[in-house]
């Protein structure tokens, strides 16, 4: 997410580092414990110490920013987007045949070009905020909106397999937008089973790893999560779970002491969803060892199946 307007705010301070190395007792950890996020340690990062990662990193990276911004890549280049670009149903088999997904990737690659769009301010239920934001990038101009509708369309392939019907919030296919209120009326007005949104993270750099975005308990106004607090909580300690087992983690060292899931009560996205709803920021874009990984694509649809690995889980209850 980018550090202003709506679902986002400035960067808290960092927390207490984790403590020790990773035991093995973390491949006992499942989904639903929340227990065993809470004694997670640090894990250790296997592109540390060669190099590799930070020469593939510039590389990357230094592709990204030819462009800038870059925009969203064509059908024949992205993983499981149909022609239209919206909606894509299972072949009626499957684990999650009948259910429904929405998919919402954070942002949109032309929001830039809009302004004063964007900046509208709409009504999320505790307050006012922005209608969007552009995101954040990396230091070197690989945007979250690319980022975000690259792994969502990845997500999207591998829940089709298993049935589902998904639905995508915005797939690159308008100007701008929508808006944080948009995107969660789509998810209500689709009945959907779970939604989960993907962002990247644009903290400090030395801050790292991902974290899991869960709705607090909200009643005002337009806004009442009080429905929905316990089955999204389920969901994001199960995307959590899934993610951490596929990627390798790390849970973030600087929000959410540890858990990987953080709780907020100001974000429309999730105050305005009347279904089961997570953002999950799968990243820091401005720190060095994140940036690697989401810069690659093997680890992208690693992402892809560590969240598809959640949702399966949740849907299949």
């Amino acid at each position: 997410m980018s550090y202003v307007g709506p679902d986002f705010e400035p960067p808290r301070p960092p927390r207490r580092p984790l403590r020790g190395p990773l035991t093995v007792a973390v491949a006992a950890l499942v989904p639903g414990a929340l227990a065993g996020w809470l004694v997670w340690q640090a894990v250790g990062d296997p592109d540390d110490g060669d190099g590799s990662a930070a020469a593939r990193t510039s590389a990357s990276e230094s592709a990204s920013a030819s462009a800038s911004p870059p925009s969203s890549a064509s059908s024949s280049e992205l993983p499981g987007r149909s022609d239209d670009g919206k909606e894509q149903g299972g072949d009626g088999s499957g684990s999650l045949k009948g259910k429904v997904v929405v998919i919402d990737p954070g942002h949109n690659p032309g929001n830039f070009r809009h302004p004063s769009d964007i900046n509208r301010k709409v009504n999320i239920g505790t307050n006012w905020k922005e209608c969007d934001t552009t995101g954040t990038a990396s230091n070197a101009g690989y945007t979250e909106a690319e980022f975000t509708l690259d792994v969502s369309h990845r997500l999207r392939t591998i829940l089709k397999e298993e049935g589902a019907t998904v639905k995508f919030t915005q797939d690159g296919d308008r100007p701008w937008g929508p808006c944080v209120d948009e995107r969660a009326e789509i998810g209500n007005k689709a009945g959907a089973d779970a939604v989960v949104s993907i962002h990247a993270d644009g903290s400090a750099a030395g801050n790292r790893g991902f974290h899991v975005i869960l709705p607090g308990s909200v009643h005002s106004g337009a806004a009442d999560t009080r429905p929905i607090v316990a089955s999204s909580r389920e969901l994001g300690e199960r995307v959590a779970g899934g993610f951490l087992r596929t990627t390798g983690g790390p849970p973030s060292n600087y929000i959410g002491d540890g858990t990987g899931l953080d709780v907020r009560k100001d974000l429309g996205g999730l105050n305005l969803s009347t279904v089961p709803k997570v953002f999950i920021e799968c990243g820091n874009m401005r720190d060095t060892k994140d940036i690697s990984r989401l810069t690659s694509g093997a680890w992208r649809q690693k992402a892809a199946e560590g969240i598809s690995e959640g949702i399966v889980s949740f849907l299949r209850g």
